[in-house]
């Protein structure tokens, strides 16, 4: 199965990014509930005004069955630029195909070309089938100290 670097003006493209976004937002893992209106329409605009994204895609045939929306950012503590996973989906009835590694192979061997240092992600604790995932593609925990993922959200008043 082919995975490739999306190009974000090309609208199959597009189109194939907002439908496998939206099928992992609903997921119980995403949240729970389908891409808001406002988000389907400024992801692309915004993805491509950031200017920083790299969206993976994978197909079975024509269709559109695995995505790696990711972003490139910078490693103070090596001086070097690195990736960060921010989103990887499959849809469900392709799961364990091994499109999840394809995808984040492809995420790896992008990186390389770029002269990235690592490839970030985050993982909930609950999600024992990314995590395994993840491990297979030779992702490792931080230990000796675990890495906390927080945030703040500055869209809301509180």
């Amino acid at each position: 199965m082919p995975v490739l670097l999306a190009d974000l003006e090309d609208p199959a493209h597009q189109a194939a990014i907002l439908e496998l976004l939206d099928m992992y937002c609903r997921n119980e893992f995403g949240d729970g509930r389908p891409l808001a209106a406002q988000t389907r329409a400024n992801l692309i605009p915004g993805l491509l005004k950031h200017g920083r994204a790299r969206v993976f895609l994978a197909y079975e045939g024509n269709e559109p069955v695995g995505l790696a929306l990711c972003f490139v950012g910078f490693s103070s503590f090596r001086a070097r630029p690195l990736v960060n996973v921010h989103d990887l989906a499959v849809a469900p009835k392709f799961r364990g195909r091994g499109i999840g590694k394809a995808l984040l192979d492809a995420v790896a061997a992008d990186a390389r070309a770029l002269g990235c240092c690592k490839v970030t992600l985050e993982v909930r604790a609950d999600n024992a089938k990314a995590i395994e995932l993840y491990r297979r593609a030779g992702f490792e925990s931080t230990q000796p100290a675990e890495t906390w993922f927080l945030g703040k959200r500055l869209d809301d008043p509180t």
